[in-house]
């Protein structure tokens, strides 16, 4: 048999998210569930709660959908022409859809497609509650070995590498960038580094909103204390702000006091320098504090990076 991921797979984006925004469209008043959506995700970043009762906090909006049936269809009547022409045409009878998304809502597009076996999470369509584990990762080969045994997967096809439990264990396997079918082997390399080019580009997001808070707790404190010292009391309130953004927005780790402690150790290359900078530039050079501030603060970054992607927030 041959496998395949669904969403960013052989449908052009996500259909959950798609559904979803499809019934805020439809049904507006929607929109007031957004903020304990929100509430759940900030839960769920500082792991307060799992994916799953996250993901039962989003589908919380089902509750809401008034003929969800009719809106199922009436979406994918929309949607279909969202399936990629390059699985159609290499389709086959037996084809096996594995997805994270929820059964109720690829079902009816899977048996308009021709598909006849599909794997996914199982979600109560009027409560969203999960009724299973989240379809994904490690799950997917779980859930495939209970149905298929040790059927051989003979090509498998997916847009992440979250999927290569899966991706190991058949003949050969295809990653999927938009049209492109791309080796697993040469997805990997392009996935490891698209993926550390937008760690990188975050991270220095996260700098840049650090950096401001840097100048700005440092100038505050410099109202009421010697400069060095404020600069010290700066730095420590920037460095708790953005552990908390790196590790939700960036490296996508759950909040915790041994990665703090890690987080902080690998911010002290980064603070000799800024340190020596600011002792330099002020009592030598005196330039205004404000100035010496932004400055230090702009140096040590691709330091600072390695070692917190490889030490203090190493997957």
């Amino acid at each position: 048999m041959n496998v395949y991921d669904f969403d960013k797979t052989i449908y052009k984006g996500d259909s959950t998210l798609d559904f979803y925004f499809y019934c805020l469209k439809k049904q507006p008043f929607l929109i007031l569930i957004i903020p304990i959506q929100i509430l759940g995700f900030i839960r769920y970043k500082l792991g307060l709660i799992t994916k799953l009762q996250f993901k039962e906090v989003f589908y919380s909006f089902l509750k809401y959908v008034r003929d969800i049936e009719g809106k199922i269809e009436d979406f994918w009547r929309n949607n279909k022409s969202k399936i990629q022409p390059w699985y159609l045409k290499q389709q086959l009878p037996d084809d096996v859809i594995i997805s994270a998304s929820p059964e109720f809502l690829l079902q009816s597009i899977c048996k308009e497609v021709g598909i006849s076996n599909l794997i996914a999470s199982i979600v109560d369509m009027r409560t969203g509650e999960c009724l299973s584990e989240n379809c994904y990762g490690m799950e997917k080969t779980k859930r495939y070995r209970e149905k298929y045994g040790d059927a051989p997967i003979n090509e498998f096809y997916s847009d992440s590498l979250t999927d290569t439990p899966l991706a190991k264990i058949a003949k050969k396997s295809f990653g999927v960038d938009g049209d492109k079918i791309i080796p697993w082997h040469d997805f990997e390399k392009i996935s490891s580094n698209s993926s550390i080019q937008k760690e990188f580009m975050l991270f220095i997001v996260v700098g840049i909103v650090n950096t401001f808070n840097g100048v700005l707790f440092a100038t505050l404190f410099s109202l009421i204390l010697d400069s060095t010292i404020s600069f010290i009391f700066g730095y420590g309130c920037s460095l708790i702000i953005s552990y908390i953004l790196n590790s939700i927005f960036v490296f996508k780790h759950a909040l915790s006091f041994v990665k703090f402690i890690k987080f902080c150790i690998s911010y002290i290359p980064n603070f000799l320098i800024q340190f020596v900078m600011v002792l330099v530039f002020l009592h030598y050079f005196h330039l205004k504090e404000i100035i010496v501030y932004a400055i230090s603060a702009a140096l040590g970054v691709p330091v600072t990076f390695l070692m917190v992607k490889f030490f203090a927030l190493k997957k």
